[in-house]
């Protein structure tokens, strides 16, 4: 494990330091956790990227149909609420 040192002003630490607390969280955990994710953040966009690819790709070779049909509001609900009287 590496450490980091950073250069903030009192102010900005204290208000942390007391939000951490009422969280039940540590200032430090809270920016490694940060900076993982910005380390991350190429590689998780990328896979974002990949799978809407891959999602609009399925969606094209899955060609669907209704055969024709239409469903009003009632008639989708019907199971779920019964028809009205």
């Amino acid at each position: 494990m590496a450490n980091l040192t950073i250069t903030v002003d009192e102010e900005t630490l204290k208000r942390a330091r007391i939000r951490a607390i009422e969280r039940g969280e540590s200032v430090n955990q809270y920016l490694a956790d940060r900076l993982r994710e910005y380390a991350d953040d190429d590689q998780v966009r990328q896979r974002k990227t990949e799978a809407a690819r891959r999602f609009i790709a399925l969606s094209e070779e899955l060609k669907g149909s209704s055969g024709g049909r239409g469903w009003t509001r009632e008639d989708l609900y019907e199971e779920r609420i019964g028809r009205p009287e």
